[in-house]
Parts: C-alpha cells; structure tokens; sequence
C-alpha cells in the first residue's frame, strides 16, 4: 500500500469514481476533466485511475467509454442492481488495489487543482479517514423568483483543515485502509431513499476517525431545469428530513435507546413543521417571498423527520421503469 515520501507527498494509488444513472451526455463533458486532473495531480501519486461504476440496467454508459481515446486511465463497471448505496459499495470492491478512493457525482465539474487540494489537505491533516470539499452550484436556467429568494442551493464552507463529523459523497476523498479497517460499507436500506453518505460518513467518525475539510477542492454542480422549481426543492426537504430521522434511529442502538430518539426526533421535527407553517403565514401576511419559501421548506424538512421516526420511507429515488 501506498505511504509517504520524507518530502511529505502521498505516493499511494488513486481512484477517482463517478457514479452515472443516464446522463451520458454530463460523463462525456466530466471524463476529460478528471483525466486533466489527474495529469496535473502527477507527482502527488504513484498511479491514478477514473472508474465509471455504470448503474443503468441497460449499461447506457458503455457507449460513452467506448468512445474515448485508446489508453486515457479510464475503467468501466457495469452494476445492474438498482440503487445509489450498490453503486457505491460497487465502487469500493472495485477499488480494491487503491489506497485512496475519490468520489464526484457525473453532473458536476472539478475546478483548477481540486484533486490536487484533495491531496494536499490530505497530507496536511496528517492522513485523516476522508476530506471533504465544497459544491457550489451553477444553473442551466435561471431559477424562478420563488427558488432564489429561498437560497436553497448555497452550501456550507468553512476553513480548510476543519473537522467535521457528516458530510456527503459528491466531492470526498477516502483512505480506503481506514474504511477497510472500520468494515465499513453503504447500506443498500438507504438506496432509494438517499442519505446513504450521511449514515457512512458518520460511520466514520464513530469508529473514531477523523474527517477534515477543504475549501479549496471546489466543484461545480450543474443544476438542470427540474431541479429549480417549488416541488424539488419541497420534496428534497421532506427526503432530507426524512432520511436524517431514519439514519438517527438506525445508530441510535438498542429498543430503549431507537425509542427515546424516535420521540426526540417526532419533537424536532414537529418544532420545525408548526415554525415554518408560521414562517410561511408571516410571509404570506408581509408579502415577502423569502419567509414563504423558508418557511414551506422548513415545515417539509420537519414532516419528513416525524414521518422518519416511525419508519417511513420516502423514497426520492426510487426508479419507475
């Protein structure tokens, strides 16, 4: 397995995966991109890879890899089984001789040195578990009044070199020793639910490993035209929620203990669902679009985790043909 050079740099093995679902036409403008990082990533690794973990049942990505340039360090797997977490866990066997494994979602686009940040932050931080780094979304229209007075699509940030205890997979580099040693994988129950990379990388820091962050590994997603209307963002608010309470009450251990979270989350979310539904009312009375927007989206988040807690699943990604 890889270690470091007395000069400091990694000199391991690296994988870099993409998990695509139909959405040739975004692998086709990403594959270049990481091959470019990689490139310019040349003295901070031994040897490094794109795998494309294909996760349509029709294998609709293999047209795309068989149209690039013979000898681009590019693999593909085919994972027929339907779900994000079998995606993931796909990617992780399938990385088996690396030391590091990077994941980045097939609708976004590393900027200028990201892999390089990832890497350096990595060695920095003195090998932690993962790190973490931001998204920053673009739009392919310009969302309506209702969306952008909300800001539902700004993220966090925070210094490089943070610790964080949660954080997502679209853009996260793993020491794949540590993930081995903790036996770690992605729950297939979070397959259609998502949140899969909320429950893993808590994992993590429950096992006792460290996650840092690193602002400056930045990427770009692409955010299509159905994604910035009333419904998405209402109904990603309600999975959210939805999700956060189920993965609570999944680490929360024992009868006693899944019980006493299932109350504490009903609480939570109820406080959210009655403060937006009043959030909602003062901006209907005020006439501002901003408390409306706020306020439905913090009453979806909070019916979802009431629904959560007593084991309802809402099933963002569930697929229908």
């Amino acid at each position: 397995m890889g270690g470091i050079h007395a000069s400091g740099e990694f000199t391991g093995t690296l994988t870099i995966a993409v998990l695509t679902y139909k959405r040739n036409v975004d692998l086709e403008a990403l594959l270049p991109a990481l091959v470019a990082q990689m490139a310019s990533a040349r003295a901070q690794v031994a040897t490094a890879r794109v795998l494309v973990i294909d996760n349509d049942p029709a294998a609709s990505a293999r047209s795309v890899l068989e149209s690039q340039p013979v000898g681009l360090p590019v693999d593909y797997v085919h994972e027929p089984v339907p779900g994000i977490s079998s995606a993931r866990n796909r990617a992780l066997a399938a990385s088996a001789d690396s030391d590091l494994l990077v994941f980045i979602d097939d609708d976004e686009r590393p900027t200028e040195g990201w892999l390089g940040h990832l890497l350096a932050t990595y060695e920095a931080a003195d090998r932690p578990a993962a790190v973490i780094g931001p998204v920053i979304s673009t739009f392919a229209v310009e969302p309506d009044a209702w969306v952008a007075s909300g800001d539902f699509f700004s993220r966090r940030r925070m210094p490089t070199g943070t610790a964080v205890n949660v954080g997502a997979t679209n853009n996260l580099l793993l020491d794949l020793r540590q993930v081995r040693e903790l036996e770690l994988t992605f729950d297939t129950g979070f397959g259609t639910t998502g949140g899969e990379d909320t429950l893993f990388t808590m994992q993590v820091v429950a096992g006792g490993r460290r996650m840092v962050w690193c602002d400056e590994a930045i990427v770009h997603d692409v955010v299509p035209a159905a994604r910035v209307t009333r419904s998405w963002v209402l109904g990603r608010a309600l999975s959210s929620g939805n999700s956060w309470s189920l993965i609570s009450v999944r680490l929360a251990g024992g009868l006693r203990a899944r019980s006493s979270r299932r109350l504490l989350l009903s609480g939570r979310g109820l406080l959210r669902l009655g403060g937006g539904s009043a959030r909602w009312m003062l901006g209907v009375v005020s006439r501002s679009s901003r408390h409306r927007a706020k306020g439905l989206r913090t009453a979806a988040r909070g019916l979802g985790m009431v629904s959560g807690a007593w084991g309802y699943r809402y099933e963002e990604y569930r697929r229908t043909a």
